[in-house]
């Protein structure tokens, strides 16, 4: 894995989450992927299990977002062979316009690849922003 692999991943997770495409979502894990919405939580396990996870959460995972109400951004830290270090922030707005941000997140995914560029391990860490009125 390289940075600029990395970087395409991480593009195409952003381009998934944004359509919510079970192509999509489905091309960037393996079939025994093990995904984390949260450090402590248990894994998601299988590519089909986090599909329907992204397209119908319940249990741990977070809510299915509505069309143009965020905007997300992550980039390689680190990597060493097939691991990446990714960090990154999510903004979220009150409606679609984009001119209020509600909340903002910063990010970081642990992420494992296997030979075909899938991720295999995910786990994401994140911590929202204190703003003004919190």
């Amino acid at each position: 894995m390289d940075r600029a692999a990395a970087q395409r991943w991480l593009d195409a997770y952003v381009e998934a989450w944004r359509t919510y495409d079970p192509a999509l979502i489905g091309e960037l894990f393996s079939d025994d992927v093990e995904y984390r919405f949260y450090p402590a939580g248990d894994p998601v396990v299988g590519r089909d299990a986090v599909v329907r996870s992204w397209r119908e959460p319940h249990g741990e995972a977070s809510t299915r977002d509505e069309p143009g109400t965020w905007e997300a951004e992550y980039e390689p830290w680190a990597i060493d062979g097939s691991r990446l270090v990714a960090v990154g922030c999510s903004r979220y707005f009150t409606d679609a316009s984009k001119g209020t941000v509600e909340r903002v997140y910063d990010n970081c995914f642990l992420v494992e690849f296997d030979d075909q560029g899938r991720c295999r391990r995910f786990t994401e860490f994140y911590g929202r922003r204190s703003t003004a009125g919190d």
